[in-house]
């Protein structure tokens, strides 16, 4: 059994004082008989026999003298850690010890009470430029935009259909800005770019000539099966060759279509001419079936024409 401390002999006094804490330490863990040794000095001894059955029984050899300082220091309290009552310099201090983890959470308050500012103020910032942008849309943006269209339309819409069309959208986008209607406004000013646009399309409307594609075709009407409907079929082509693709409204059915060929309805002796012209060497000489200027919306036809179109055939 090893000798820890001999009652006669001398021991290191770090070894003592270990022990003796050691000793406190069990102490605590025997609550029943520590509340008897506390209240009952006649027990001290026994307590101290327990002990050292308790240490011998782990092969430890403790002295008379550590046991009775080690009972008496439990006593005194000597190994009790009392922290000290609340105070301000008691928060200041464990303040300051633990000043770094108080620092990176003041660091991360500062940096969102930073972001959240920002976050608010770009918020903020945004709800009013879209409104000031909003405001000056309607208050200036559009209304020079219709002021400046209705200028360009005295000039450009050369015909009466298309000088009445020009101011039935003018009037229309400004009632529109008058009411606050924005998306209103938006379209009806997109309707005049719309106009002009077409106002300044130039192009023939020629007749298809082409191997392997129908010059003319006719059909029979449902109500009427002893009835037939002409049509030659035509392309819009501008000056420069392109094939424009335009809106038709197929008169079948009543569905606008963007078109790039579509049947014009003629009379039977526009179609007859037609035909002939084609029999005689498979290709349609007089081709243009009518012309559209510029200033006008409508082309202005060299031969008879009926009102009505289809787009497929």
């Amino acid at each position: 059994m090893a000798d820890i401390a001999q009652g006669g002999a001398a021991a290191p006094k770090l070894d003592e004082l270990m022990l003796a804490m050691d000793v406190v330490d069990t102490l605590r863990h025997q609550e029943g008989v520590v509340e008897k040794a506390l209240s009952e000095d006649s027990r001290d001894a026994t307590l101290k026999e327990r002990l050292r059955s308790l240490y011998e029984g782990q092969g430890l050899k403790v002295s008379d003298r550590i046991l009775d300082d080690g009972i008496r220091a439990l006593k005194e309290s000597r190994f009790t850690y009392d922290p000290a009552p609340p105070s301000f310099a008691r928060t200041m201090a464990l303040l300051w010890v633990g000043r770094a983890m108080v620092g990176k959470i003041a660091a991360a308050a500062l940096l969102a009470l930073v972001v959240l500012g920002g976050v608010t103020y770009w918020r903020v910032a945004s709800t009013e430029r879209a409104a000031e942008a909003a405001r000056a849309e309607m208050t200036v943006t559009l209304p020079e935009t219709v002021d400046a269209a209705e200028k360009a339309l005295a000039t450009e819409a050369l015909t009466s259909e298309a000088q009445a069309e020009a101011k039935t959208r003018v009037a229309a986008a400004r009632a529109a800005i008058s009411s606050g209607d924005a998306a209103s406004a938006r379209q009806a000013v997109a309707a005049i770019a719309d106009l002009r646009g077409r106002l300044a399309q130039t192009y023939e409307l020629r007749i298809v000539s082409r191997p392997g594609e129908k010059t003319g075709v006719f059909r029979i009407p449902n109500v009427n099966t002893q009835a037939r409907n002409y049509y030659l079929i035509v392309e819009a082509v501008t000056p420069s060759g392109e094939v424009l693709k335009m809106p038709v409204t197929n008169e079948e059915d009543g569905k606008v279509r963007t078109v790039d060929k579509w049947g014009i309805r003629v009379p039977k002796a526009t179609y007859d001419k037609i035909a002939a012209d084609k029999s005689n060497d498979g290709i349609v000489e007089d081709n243009i079936l009518g012309e559209k200027p510029r200033g006008s919306l409508e082309p202005v036809y060299e031969m008879d024409v009926l009102a009505g179109a289809i787009t497929s055939w």
